[in-house]
């Protein structure tokens, strides 16, 4: 029988159908995080670029999703090869599997669990596009999603997550992505940054948000799915522990922000809408490693931490010179090594596992583990990306052409515009022109008042 599939024995669990419906749900709720990133950061752009932006998330949807089932799931949770990567032929295609079969040790489907876990192979990559925004290639992103998902994710996801999975067996936390997801992201939009160079303009030209009720909206979408994402992780909640996940990651998002605005109140006088969206951003990061091992109080202080910390770390692309547009490494990277790392402190070991952190008597085993983590996964997800990009710049070419960037990346590379006015009336001509906004969280200080 192939791992992590279960008969319908008397002595295993049975099927729930409340579980396998709860993770449905869950699955669901995960799914539309992905057309919220594209509206997080479609409104993040200038207009040029909204929807090549919304694009290179979408496509995340088809390309992962067929990738997921022909050999994915296998990679991932298939029979462990050496503690990198997982294999299990009956997984290939999805094919060797019976509808009544479980998931090992658990009552939902083994159908439910590859489902489940295909919504965080499709995000993953997706969150990256935020660093590349205005200036890749459509096809070249398109290929380089096949290429960093068989390459980084699927290995990634099997070492944190897979039955002997080496980081698995080492013990380290990471209930629902810190590493896998958020880390592995993060430190992938820096290799391929690093690669393709600046926007045309960067650090001179206005690049504020056009659409901040698009950002808005996109933050509330990821929030909301948010909870299927963390409290399903758990796959089911017989015991309470989703519950507490669940709760866990409302507090940390709401301390998160709160903790952004403050500071951006202090650092630029001023409470934005932009600074709310991203600081929820960070505290849904930092929460998804961390909530199943912390109490609502460190779930406070977790979101609060790397509330600061990724509001500090936005404005560090500016002092070394990396174009990250839409602060991937900013909230996702530094947010991801924030959450993981605090598991090491915060752990009480009484909700998920009765593994404690520094503050509760645990030493510094369980951080040094995590620390482990952290850094395996990022250096890994940094060279392995930052070599796919350079071999396909070198080849098919990842950039667009100068004066396309300049025009807008939208129209050459999908034959449309976001907004079209060409039908609209009025004296738009005679209006004095407003500058393009900025599409960095970095620039996003109020716009002072100044006398006609």
């Amino acid at each position: 029988m192939p791992p992590g599939i279960s008969t319908l024995a008397a002595d295993i669990p049975t099927l729930s159908s409340a579980n396998t419906g709860f993770m449905l749900i869950c699955s669901a709720l995960v799914m539309i995080m992905t057309p919220g990133l594209a509206f997080f950061y479609g409104g993040m752009v200038r207009v040029k670029s909204t929807l090549n932006m919304l694009m290179m998330s979408f496509i995340s949807l088809g390309i992962v999703t067929i990738l997921w089932v022909l050999y994915g799931f296998s990679a991932t949770f298939g029979t462990d090869k050496g503690g990198f990567i997982g294999w299990t032929s009956d997984y290939v295609g999805l094919s060797g599997l019976g509808i009544t079969q479980l998931w090992d040790g658990y009552t939902i489907p083994v159908y439910v669990f590859a489902v489940f876990q295909l919504m965080f192979a499709i995000i993953t990559p997706a969150l990256i596009s935020g660093a590349l925004a205005d200036r890749v290639k459509f096809s070249a992103w398109a290929l380089f999603v096949a290429l960093w998902v068989t390459v980084v994710y699927f290995p990634v996801a099997h070492w944190v997550w897979g039955a002997g999975g080496w980081l698995f067996e080492l013990g380290v936390i990471d209930f629902a992505g810190g590493t896998a997801v958020h880390i592995n992201a993060g430190a992938a939009a820096l290799g391929v940054i690093l690669v393709i160079g600046k926007r045309v303009g960067f650090k001179r030209d206005p690049m504020r948000p056009h659409s901040l009720p698009l950002v808005m909206l996109g933050a509330g979408l990821l929030w909301f799915g948010w909870f299927g994402f963390n409290a399903g992780s758990w796959l089911g909640n017989d015991d309470g522990v989703g519950a507490v996940m669940f709760l866990n990651t409302q507090v940390a998002t709401a301390a998160a922000m709160l903790a952004w605005l403050a500071y951006e109140k202090i650092r630029h006088g001023a409470f934005t809408t932009l600074g709310a969206a991203s600081g929820a951003v960070a505290g849904l990061v930092a929460i998804t490693p961390s909530g199943g091992a912390v109490s609502p109080l460190g779930a406070i202080a977790v979101g609060a931490i790397a509330g600061v910390l990724c509001a500090m770390a936005v404005g560090l692309k500016f002092k070394l010179g990396y174009d990250d547009s839409l602060d991937v490494v900013g909230v996702h990277l530094v947010g991801g090594v924030a959450g993981s790392l605090l598991v090491g402190l915060f752990a009480t070991g009484g909700v998920q596992s009765d593994v404690k952190g520094l503050f509760y008597g645990g030493g510094l085993d369980q951080l040094g583990k995590q620390a482990v983590g952290v850094f395996a996964v990022l250096a890994y997800s940094l060279v392995a990306s930052a070599v796919l990009a350079f071999l396909l710049d070198k080849t098919i070419g990842m950039r667009v052409d100068e004066d396309v960037e300049v025009s807008g990346i939208d129209q050459d590379e999908h034959a449309e515009t976001a907004y079209d006015f060409s039908g609209a009336g009025g004296g738009a001509g005679s209006r004095k022109a407003v500058p393009a906004p900025s599409d960095t969280v970095a620039a996003a200080a109020p716009i002072k008042k100044v006398d006609a």
